[in-house]
């Protein structure tokens, strides 16, 4: 749940960044384009990897037997 809030706040941030900084659209349509370029070139931070070794560990602790990746 943390890199999908975070990446949702991220995304937020940076397209209330754009709408501020441009202020007034001469039409729906270009606040519309401008929106899409915005969501797009976002897109590009989001293909990092996961480190998920620490996180499967944790899940292994707490659900035990419940978790496929734990060793029994």
């Amino acid at each position: 749940m943390i890199y999908t809030t975070n990446a949702v706040e991220a995304l937020n941030r940076s397209l209330r960044k754009i709408i501020k900084t441009r202020g007034s659209f001469p039409n729906d349509e270009a606040a519309m384009k401008l929106l899409y370029l915005a969501i797009r070139n976002a897109g590009i931070h989001w293909r990092r990897p996961v480190a998920w070794t620490a996180a499967m560990g944790q899940f292994a602790i707490q659900f035990g037997e419940r978790f496929a990746g734990s060793a029994d």
